[in-house]
């Protein structure tokens, strides 16, 4: 469930980071075409400008010297027309001047003013108008046309940068895999080569370093581990043996139990071993459900309420001794950290042990059991390898071991066999 729920976080943030590289992308080129469109827009108005102005200073020139030697009035040209902006009414000179004039009367768009007084003080004042409607349509048509281009531009960069961002989402999803697969216990998996040599193949090999620093750490103190049981196994055979040698009495019955307790917890530490080793091998066979866990309830010594809800018949292929090892020791960590009753139910593939003490604490709820924690004190005390190895041995038998709290208080492991 654990590695199920990081693939999950995992895949979302991928997902996540894809759209926001596409939508980085694509505002990052909304902003472009939009500053460009601006720019260019601003640039050609200023033009048209200047070239209204231009015109009507040297169509004033023109108009002036047709004037003065016909005393006729060229084509556009008017003398002290009523629209004729205000500055340039009254000049002070005989100079030519120009002027805007930002009125818009029907069809007609802004234009520019050049005037000339025709003659001295008081004289008429010829002007002519350079209208710019037809250059300001035009800015309007290139602007339609520069906005569908950029529309149609957007539109086909943004499957692009969709599709860019995946390649680089597909090689993050390679690192988080491996990331998710040694965070699961995998701590064989890797990386690989990527292609490429930036961030992400330098973050690659970073994971694949780290997974291989710690497995080398995990196996030096597996190896560790296993040789210090092996090695304890048999002085503790010789306390055992000198134990049975004492007279009778309540300090042989205490040293006894106590050489007993180290016992268990060496072939704890060497079946532990071995499963980490992966040198054990489950032996299957065709077994009643119901009895296996009928009997492995009854070696524990303990009292519990079997419950077989489809009958002692029905029957799976897996390893009965290492079945009977998980149930004994989800029953004896009932009793040891729980509170009684115990009940154990059994309903086609899926066993469930359930106490009714404090439950399992957070920790193991969302790490799983870990070998020399017991969790919360309120658990009791213990080496807390029980759960260790019953989840061990469920991963052998390829059946999902799941702990949980029941609502109404209690712990509950559920395992579940595969078809």
């Amino acid at each position: 469930m654990r590695r199920v729920r990081v693939f999950h976080r995992l895949r979302s943030a991928r997902a996540s980071l894809r759209w926001k590289i596409a939508a980085l992308a694509a505002a990052t080129a909304c902003l472009v075409v939009a500053a460009v469109g601006v720019l260019v827009h601003l640039w050609i108005a200023q033009d048209i400008r200047d070239r209204a102005e231009a015109r009507a200073f040297n169509s004033v020139y023109s108009a002036m010297d047709v004037y003065r030697r016909t005393g006729t009035l060229a084509d556009g040209a008017q003398l002290d027309p009523a629209d004729l902006p205000a500055a340039l009414r009254n000049p002070a000179d005989g100079d030519r001047h120009t002027a805007y004039d930002g009125h818009v009367d029907g069809n007609a768009g802004p234009s520019y003013w050049g005037a000339q007084r025709t003659g001295g003080p008081g004289s008429p004042v010829l002007a002519v108008e350079a209208n710019m409607n037809g250059e300001l349509y035009t800015l309007r048509r290139l602007d339609m046309t520069m906005t569908v281009a950029s529309l149609a531009a957007l539109a086909a960069a943004t499957p692009l940068a969709v599709y860019g961002a995946g390649l680089l989402a597909r090689r993050l999803r390679r690192v988080s895999e491996t990331a998710g697969r040694i965070s699961a216990g995998d701590l064989d998996a890797r990386t690989g080569p990527t292609k490429g040599h930036d961030e992400v193949a330098e973050i690659a090999a970073t994971v694949d370093l780290m997974a291989d620093s710690l497995g080398q750490r995990l196996r030096t103190e597996r190896r560790f581990t296993a040789d210090v049981a092996h090695e304890l196994r048999t002085p503790v055979g010789g306390l055992l043996a000198a134990a049975d040698l004492l007279p009778p009495g309540e300090t042989e019955d205490l040293l006894r139990a106590r050489v007993r307790d180290l016992r268990g917890l060496v072939e704890d530490l060497l079946e532990i071993s071995r499963l980490d080793a992966g040198a054990e091998q489950p032996v299957r066979a065709r077994v009643p459900l119901g009895a296996v866990v009928r009997e492995a309830v009854t070696r524990t010594g303990f009292d519990a309420e079997v419950n077989v809800v489809d009958g002692a018949d029905f029957t799976v292929e897996t390893d009965p001794r290492r079945l009977e090892r998980i149930v004994s020791n989800l029953v004896v960590n009932a009793h040891r950290h729980g509170d009684t009753p115990v009940q154990v139910t059994v309903e086609g593939r899926t066993v469930v042990v359930r106490d009714h003490g404090p439950g399992f604490p957070k920790d193991l709820l969302v790490h799983g059991p870990r070998r020399f924690q017991t969790g919360a004190t309120e658990r009791g005390s213990g080496h807390g390898l029980g759960l260790t190895i019953a989840l061990g041995q469920a991963r052998l038998l390829g059946a999902e071991l799941r702990f949980d709290n029941a609502p109404d208080g209690g712990a509950v492991a559920t395992l579940r066999l595969p078809d």
